[in-house]
């Protein structure tokens, strides 16, 4: 799940995505304040807008969200407020983390691409990255299932070449840092890098 405020730019709206649906398949309803995004062929919930957000949450965001329990518990309480009965299952866990490849393989169907074994701290994930510099025994930043990059783009689980992916590694320019370099290649942390801890500009 991600949310997004911009009192600027959008107005007094919370937006809450909580999955992926083109435009053409959703219907919605409304309660109150609050509008439900459903996709039209699964009936899954894809989407949350809640109006006069400022009036059931505290947040001073202009983009992304910090998603905190806080967070979550009031946009809960504002759900129930409105009528609109429904369970938040929300993930708060930190997104971009330091991480440890600890294999790296050819990817039997792409040959600039790399089929790398993670491990992030609480778990040991398998990640298919392009860049021409990911190696084996290096800490590196991974962006999980569910960060939001500086870009806007969400990371899912996928599938690359037929090889499943669930997260990805990270170049500096990708994470938005100053003076990052033009060339590809994902950035290399230093050693002493704790897996599995926040990763900070």
């Amino acid at each position: 799940m991600n949310v997004f405020y911009n009192l600027n730019g959008v107005g007094d709206v919370l937006l809450v995505q909580i999955a992926t649906t083109g435009p053409e398949a959703i219907i919605t309803k409304s309660y109150g304040d609050v509008t439900l995004i459903h996709d039209e062929v699964t009936g899954e919930l894809a989407a949350i807008n809640l109006f006069n957000a400022s009036s059931y949450i505290k947040v001073e965001a202009a983009g992304e969200v910090e998603m905190t329990e806080e967070v979550v518990s009031q946009l809960q309480e504002a759900l129930l407020k409105n009528g609109a009965e429904i369970k938040l299952d929300v993930d708060i866990t930190p997104k971009f983390v330091v991480g440890h490849i600890l294999t790296k393989e050819k990817h039997p169907n792409a040959d600039k691409l790399s089929v790398c074994i993670v491990d992030v701290g609480s778990e040991t994930v398998q990640i298919v990255c392009g860049a021409p510099n990911v190696d084996a025994g290096q800490k590196i930043v991974v962006a999980k299932v569910g960060a939001v990059m500086p870009s806007g783009m969400v990371i899912r689980d996928a599938e690359l070449r037929g090889v499943p992916s669930a997260g990805m590694i990270c170049s500096a320019k990708e994470l938005g840092l100053p003076n990052a370099p033009e060339e590809k290649g994902i950035l290399v942390l230093d050693d002493q890098a704790i897996v599995g801890e926040i990763f900070t500009k």
